[in-house]
């Protein structure tokens, strides 16, 4: 079995990745299109790499697309129309960071200008989607990566490998997950926000949404609302359930049961501030995934109860706990996955294969946040559709 050293080295961290030589016309050329907190971030960090650059900042907010755009120190104007950036012939890639219900029309849209993409999580605001993206990618033969960076994660991968592949872990039958008060599904407009349609364009924010009077707390908080949003079980549901899929080879599950409501926090959300879901896989194996706004503590933790052991584990480390009481603990820190999750994004632009978080593996990952808002909205068991699958149509 490799060594945790030689884990670490082949899934490559950001920091050792940047350090590589590379001349200005090898670098990737980035538009980054959605400037909040986490398409700031990938600008911010495309903008040290040797391998990238960001040449465009797009934001349909100007305050915050001039904040990143002077953070990545990129030269030109900020755009307020993703369009404007998809008709550069001078850019090689996006990465898409907006709300849930932009995903797809701005993925499809990118794809077809010719441009490899890097999509925020969740994949699609709706399941049926799905299908398009998927024939997108096969017919313009783009890469597209999803911002599910555990996929790439160093201490994801050792931690499959030394427990899962190795069978060390024996039958898994049960996955218990959560994710207590992640404050992106809690958020307010900022103290003194005044509304400037020149600075906010409201109307290309909505864009397929009912069509409705500005609102700052649908704005800044869009993340609670169904029009634009998939709520906790699109927004951190995405990367618990990633996780599972990734150890266990996951796709489709059997069926879905969800359940919450608005306890606590009624009068500024339509989605549930509490919520949880139940998935189960015909693997024999069922999932569980919790979320609350409803506690001043953010923790997060995946629980695998195999017949070898228990094994928890999520961004900072990983502890397995063998049945054997005499065996020793097996202990990990964790490891950026963002760089790593760059890192093979970038890779897959330059060798034109498709990526570790491709659209086919993200779409089942997000199904399964999808059948548990079809089954919380619809107070029903949702059973797998057939006509959901997305195999074949990637062959």
């Amino acid at each position: 079995m490799p060594t945790r050293r030689e884990l670490l080295v082949a899934a490559g961290s950001s920091a050792l990745s940047q350090t590589k030589v590379a001349g200005a016309n090898d670098r990737l050329r980035f538009g980054v299109i959605g400037a909040g907190a986490r398409g700031a971030f990938h600008a911010r960090r495309l903008a040290v790499r040797s391998d990238a650059e960001v040449v465009s900042v797009c934001d349909v907010y100007q305050t915050r697309a001039e904040a990143a755009r002077q953070q990545a120190k990129v030269k030109e104007d900020v755009a307020k129309d993703y369009r404007r950036v998809l008709d550069r012939k001078d850019i090689d890639a996006v990465v898409v960071s907006v709300s849930d219900h932009w995903h797809t029309p701005i993925l499809l849209d990118a794809l077809d200008s010719g441009k490899d993409v890097f999509l925020e999580k969740p994949m699609t605001w709706r399941i049926e989607e799905g299908h398009d993206i998927v024939k997108s990618v096969k017919r313009t033969g783009r890469v597209v990566q999803v911002g599910t960076q555990q996929k790439s994660g160093p201490h994801f991968l050792e931690a499959k490998q030394r427990f899962f592949d190795s069978g060390l872990i024996g039958k898994v039958s049960l996955i218990r997950t959560f994710w207590i008060a992640n404050r992106g599904f809690f958020r307010h407009p900022p103290k003194g926000f005044a509304f400037r349609p020149d600075e906010l364009d409201w109307k290309l924010f909505q864009g397929r949404a009912p069509k409705r009077p500005f609102d700052a707390q649908r704005y800044f908080g869009w993340t609670m609302f169904q029009d634009y949003s998939t709520g906790q079980p699109g927004g951190v549901f995405t990367h618990l359930v990633d996780t599972a899929h990734m150890m266990l080879g996951l796709a489709a599950p059997s069926a879905v049961v969800a359940l919450g409501g608005n306890f606590e926090f009624s009068e500024d959300r339509d989605t549930p501030d509490t919520i949880s879901l139940l998935a189960e896989y015909p693997q024999k194996v069922t999932l569980t995934a919790d979320a609350t706004q409803s506690s001043p503590r953010d923790i997060v933790d995946v629980e695998f109860h195999g017949s070898g052991g228990v094994l928890n584990i999520f961004r900072n480390g990983y502890k397995f706990r063998p049945n054997d009481s005499g065996a020793p603990v097996i202990e990990a820190r964790g490891v950026d996955a963002d760089g790593p999750h760059m890192d093979n994004f970038i890779q897959a632009a330059r060798s034109r294969k498709q990526p570790n978080a491709d659209v086919v593996y993200s779409h089942y990952v997000t199904a399964i946040c999808h059948m548990g808002n079809l089954s919380y909205f619809g107070r029903r068991r949702v059973d797998w559709d057939p006509a959901w699958n997305v195999e074949t149509l990637s062959k």
